[in-house]
């Protein structure tokens, strides 16, 4: 029997992130695409016995959940040390975190690691400056180390290569929604708990600068916007900024704009299916998830000209130039609030962007996925 082994840590963190969702839904599909003769054994940092079986419970059909002897902190300085602790064999991390180390050239092991954005370089305050340095760090042992490094985009693969030689060994392989974004069948009773409007416009995210969505909220403000209400999926803080505060100093009415907070796949399906449009107006990404979230129910969609989210749209999308400065944040708000003017007038622009938004949506699967997964390390 072949084994695969993934390193789950990211399930180990009871905050809802990007990262966390990609390990579980990856994990999941490579359990249950493993080819013939091949099987999936999850490692993970030393949990609770409870942790622990509600790791197996996440991952049905995991041959092993193995637990190691340190705590997810130690264990992370452990492999950036290059210890060699849990490492042999093929191995597969969804992030970073890898036994990264110097091997010999008789060994059969294989190691393989996702780099998900290059915030750590190109904004780094965006993670935190320990995160940043291990991530700086870790990339480096990757480097040296890895066999092959996964990214979401070309556009990640292209940053990257600017500041790291990898050579041949990225390989390019997105995401997909969650399995678990779909409309439940109390739809109305939750878009009645939300306190949905007729209409709006929606985007996913915090008040974070590099998320754009300060210059959402002017681009709301501006009379071409038709005074649509904007909701926001995530939480109304970011440090000492709030997306009520950036609403009132623009002006507008306290109903104009609204943080839902974080919701539940079952809420945000919701929220999806029921918006006029979505905007992301991020002007840094590694891959764009909600764009493809909207995708998949069908809204139109606009966002900045970032890299990765046009590489992802494939032209299935309203797309607007990210500002060219500190100076040109006005003119970004006037730009959103002319794309989102457009969608609003435009009844058969609207129906088109739809339709090439439900179809760019069956482009992304985890199966898929998973399939290239197993594929990388049978190359390798």
């Amino acid at each position: 029997m072949t084994t695969l082994r993934v390193v789950v840590d990211e399930l180990t963190d009871d905050a809802p992130g990007g990262a966390r969702r990609y390990t579980e839904e990856l994990t999941r599909q490579l359990i249950a695409t493993a080819p013939a003769g091949c099987d999936v054994e999850a490692i993970v940092s030393n949990v609770p016995d409870e942790q622990l079986a509600e790791i197996r419970a996440l991952l049905p059909g995991v041959a092993e959940v193995t637990r190691l002897p340190l705590a997810t902190r130690e264990l992370a300085v452990a492999w950036q040390s290059g210890l060699p602790l849990g490492s042999g064999g093929m191995l597969h991390s969804p992030t970073l975190l890898a036994p990264l180390r110097r091997r010999g050239p008789e060994t059969a092991d294989q190691v393989a690691v996702t780099i998900h954005d290059t915030l750590a370089w190109t904004h780094p305050e965006s993670l935190g400056a320990a995160t940043a340095l291990w991530t700086k760090r870790m990339a480096k042992r990757a480097r040296k180390h890895a066999d092959a490094i996964v990214v979401p985009t070309h556009a990640v693969a292209d940053r990257l290569a600017e500041r790291l030689e990898l050579g041949d060994r990225i390989r390019v392989i997105g995401g997909a929604p969650a399995t678990t974004l779909r409309l439940p069948a109390d739809a109305d009773e939750r878009a009645e708990r939300l306190g949905l409007p007729e209409r709006y416009a929606l985007t996913i995210g915090t008040i974070e600068p590099r998320k754009g969505i300060a210059a959402l909220i002017r681009a709301v403000a501006r009379p071409e916007a038709e005074e649509i209400p904007l909701l926001i999926a995530g939480p109304d803080q970011y440090g000492d900024a709030t997306a009520t505060g950036v609403s009132a100093a623009a002006g507008l009415p306290e109903d104009r704009v609204r943080a839902l907070g974080r919701l539940d796949d079952p809420d945000l399906a919701v929220v999806l299916d029921r918006a006029s449009l979505f905007v992301y107006p991020s002007v840094a990404e590694g891959f764009g998830l909600p764009i493809v979230e909207a995708f998949k129910f069908g809204l139109p969609v606009i966002h900045s000209d970032d890299p990765a989210l046009v590489e992802v749209a494939a032209g299935a999308s309203l797309v607007v130039e990210r500002p060219a400065g500190p100076d040109d944040e006005d003119g970004y708000s006037e730009r959103l609030a002319a794309a989102i003017a457009r969608v609003l007038a435009d009844a058969d622009l609207r129906s088109r962007l739809g339709v090439l938004a439900s179809d760019r949506a069956r482009a992304f699967s985890w199966r898929d996925s998973a399939e290239r997964v197993w594929q990388l390390h049978a190359d390798l």
